[in-house]
């Protein structure tokens, strides 16, 4: 009889024991989840700091670094005084692999009046055509139709002769003897090369600011939890 009482109250124990492992483990289950999700929230904002960061010094090293060396900075008006095709520039273009072929195409001057100064002085598409041909107001992409590039130049010069008036950028310290129409490195680029970094900046850091939140809260409603016991 006590051997038989003692081993039912023996298996009630054990039941008891396995019933409270079974407890501890479903409570540990949500836990363990919630850490895996925290962990992996954690990644994701320090990976999104990390890569706005590389974003910042490659954008920084490149158009920041240009934008601060430009030279014509300086809006005014022009007044077109010529525009005219004066001889056509050799130039390659690809044709495969390792292969080029020579190809040529009009090269346009335009001579503006500033309306500032009176000076008159050569009219540049932008910065590139300074660095490619200062006497060619446009560098068109090399191809084989000649009569193409011939006939874009041509549409170009009539299109300026038509506007009479332009607005273009200058050198303030008068080191260039030219104007540019158009700048590639303004401050609307600028601002729209830094959106992305910035963005993603800023959502990383919010993705770990909720992360350390949430485990400050966890910490303080277990506390909260062990007092109240």
């Amino acid at each position: 009889m006590f051997l038989f009482a003692g081993s039912k109250a023996d298996g009630r124990s054990d039941r008891r024991i396995i019933h409270r492992e079974y407890d501890i483990l479903d409570k540990r289950k949500p836990v363990t989840a919630l850490r895996a999700g925290e962990d992996r929230a954690m990644l994701l904002g320090l990976s999104m700091v990390l890569f706005s960061v590389m974003m910042y010094f490659v954008l920084g090293i490149t158009i920041l670094r240009s934008y601060t060396d430009r030279v014509w900075i300086n809006e005014t008006s022009c007044t077109i005084v010529n525009s005219s095709i004066v001889c056509d520039v050799n130039c390659s273009y690809s044709c495969g692999t390792e292969c080029w072929r020579r190809s040529r195409y009009p090269c346009l001057q335009v001579y503006v009046s500033l309306n500032s100064s009176g000076k008159v002085v050569r009219l540049l598409h932008n910065e590139a055509a300074q660095e490619s041909n200062p006497e060619c107001f446009f560098i068109p992409k090399c191809q084989k139709d000649y009569a193409a590039l011939h006939a874009m130049i041509q549409n170009i010069s009539e299109r300026l002769k038509s506007q009479h008036t332009v607005q273009c950028f200058v050198d303030p310290t008068d080191r260039m003897d030219s104007a540019i129409l158009m700048q590639i490195y303004s401050l609307v680029t600028v601002l729209h090369s830094l959106f992305w970094p910035t963005f993603t900046l800023i959502g990383g850091t919010i993705i770990i600011a909720m992360v350390k939140l949430t485990q400050s809260l966890s910490i303080m409603c277990e506390r909260t939890s062990r007092i109240k016991r």
